[in-house]
């Protein structure tokens, strides 16, 4: 199939999943109630107020952490890397604790404080990480991954300890808000999270070919012209304000950004100008249908949409663990 072809499905695709999703479960559905014709204007409340913008960040934050782990992967050459498993969520997580915990109200440049906590956070685990890696000239695809799950270890724990130094209010807060969850009412959500999505996506489209040089190795991709240094921190940074701005309205979601550019892959293959659109249509689409998923399962109560990612992710990560490949192992794959 061709890859134009492939684009315009999932173009298709995301379209359809944003106008039906919003109308799924509401008791009656018709233009003249979503519109508020008529006497009762429930239905147009519900839609507008809570459906309609719970749909458009979920499809935000799934589009973000697909493209962020397409990203990751990439730069790492490791087929498990993402912003969950390397840490970054956790560090994301651990500065939006922080925020909670203290409550100190701040905002920079409009942005709220939770979210330049999230985002300072986030920072900090990718520097750790990537600092880790680059103490050995030449390490293996496993480092990273190894080094982002000791930072999780370590993140997790610090978040435990604010939990326990906490009011029972402000302890309840972050272990609902640890599940991960698309729990918002009006448009202000979907607006705060937008700028952090939009300006880490022009980044990472604008490296698309540096992407696809640096999953060859450093080695090549510098003698083709790559300041490999320059382009990672960039995409770090762009992964860390999405990650930032998600964790923040949303709490961590994990395993997203590793199924996503998978399956994206086998659909179009590896040349990043096509999987890049790719991925962000097709991750918009499953989290929007999973958060569906999550509040129809055993409605009127919610699951949260983290557990739902957990329960798909999970087994993927084991499949794609245990999955041989032609270069000796799935961690190898990258490996030149």
């Amino acid at each position: 199939m061709r890859k134009t072809t492939v684009i315009l499905l999932l173009l298709i695709l995301a379209i359809i999943v944003l106008a039906v999703t919003p109308l799924v479960g509401m008791k009656t559905i018709s233009l003249g109630s979503v519109f508020g014709q008529g006497t009762d204007t429930t239905d147009a409340d519900i839609f507008w107020k809570i459906r309609l913008p719970r749909v458009c960040v979920s499809f935000l934050v799934g589009a973000a952490l697909a493209i962020g782990g397409m990203a990751f992967q990439a730069i790492f050459r490791n087929p498990l890397a993402e912003p969950f498993t390397l840490g970054v969520s956790s560090g994301a997580s651990f500065g939006a604790a922080l925020y909670v915990r203290f409550g100190i109200p701040f905002a920079v440049f409009g942005v709220s404080g939770i979210s330049v906590s999230a985002f300072l956070g986030a920072i900090l685990s990718i520097l750790i990480v990537y600092g880790l890696t680059g103490l050995w000239k030449r390490f293996s695809a496993a480092t990273p991954l190894l080094a982002g799950v000791a930072m999780s270890f370590f993140f997790s724990g610090a978040i435990l300890l604010i939990q326990y130094m906490s009011g029972v209010t402000d302890t309840f807060r972050i272990l609902r808000w640890l599940m991960g969850a698309v729990e918002v009412v009006g448009f202000e959500t979907v607006l705060d999270l937008f700028p952090f999505v939009v300006l880490g996506t022009v980044i990472i489209l604008y490296h698309t070919r540096e992407l696809n040089l640096m999953t060859t190795g450093e080695d090549l991709a510098t003698s083709r012209g790559v300041n490999v240094k320059r382009t990672a921190w960039a995409l770090f940074f762009a992964v860390s304000l999405m990650v930032g701005g998600v964790v923040a309205a949303c709490g961590p979601i994990g395993f997203v950004g590793i199924m996503m550019p998978h399956i994206c892959r086998l659909m179009i293959g590896a040349d990043h100008r096509w999987l890049m659109p790719a991925t962000f249509l097709f991750g918009g689409a499953f989290l929007t249908l999973c958060d569906t998923l999550s509040r129809m399962l055993i409605a009127p109560a919610e699951i949260p949409i983290g557990v739902i990612t957990a329960l798909l992710g999970g087994p993927f990560f084991l499949w794609l663990l245990l999955r041989r490949s032609s270069e000796g192992g799935v961690l190898r794959c990258y490996e030149r």
